[in-house]
């Protein structure tokens, strides 16, 4: 199941939610060894977590986390160009039909063949919702070994500007454009498979 989750309650997704951000802190913080905020010891809550944000979060049958990718418009300060805007080589893009793809996570539970198929699963979420919602363009900063992958998927992508260190990690940022043909760029590259998505709210990160 896809849920696209926003800012207000119910009981399905809010399981699913504080899955993810209980997912996140797994990943991002006890594997990556990032620097971030946690909330109760338990969850990887930053800054960027509030109404604005949408979250993409792929779930097994009970509702607990697979995957997961946090949405961040750009119309307002986001990780890019409020973090890392020296990863540009010229503008930061913009605007509303430009949303930012951040914390894009793979439970660590999942097997190399089921974290393979869930990955394709939650990219074509971001494909197929930036079509059914006007998104015409992505972008995203991402760790050089990730961001080689994103390049490889076939859809339409570009790196922003060169890499550049920072912490240890070398970073890069990236704009995925996407038209209706994107779909059959992913299915070309082997990337394509869609799930059915469903919107389902949720509380707002805040207040996890």
């Amino acid at each position: 199941m896809v849920l696209l989750v926003d800012s207000t309650v119910d009981s399905v997704a809010d399981i699913a939610f504080r899955s993810m951000f209980a997912a996140r802190k797994s990943v991002f913080i006890d594997l990556l060894k990032w620097d971030l905020p946690v909330l109760d010891g338990r969850y990887e809550i930053d800054q960027f977590d509030d109404q604005h944000a949408r979250y993409l979060i792929i779930t097994d049958s009970a509702h607990e986390h697979l995957a997961s990718a946090r949405l961040l418009p750009t119309t307002r300060t986001h990780i890019l160009d409020g973090l890392f805007p020296a990863l540009c080589a010229g503008e930061i893009p913009r605007g509303p039909r430009v949303w930012e793809i951040t914390r894009f996570c793979l439970g660590r539970q999942l097997r190399s063949a089921e974290r393979r198929q869930v990955r394709n699963q939650l990219v074509s979420a971001l494909a197929t919702h930036a079509l059914d919602t006007g998104i015409e363009t992505y972008t995203g900063v991402a760790e050089i070994a990730w961001l080689q992958q994103i390049l490889s998927f076939g859809w339409d992508c570009r790196a922003l500007g060169e890499p550049v260190r920072n912490q240890g990690c070398l970073l890069g940022a990236l704009e995925i454009t996407i038209t209706p043909e994107t779909p059959a760029a992913l299915a070309e590259g082997g990337v394509w498979s869609p799930l059915t998505a469903h919107e389902m709210p949720a509380r707002r990160a805040a207040n996890a």
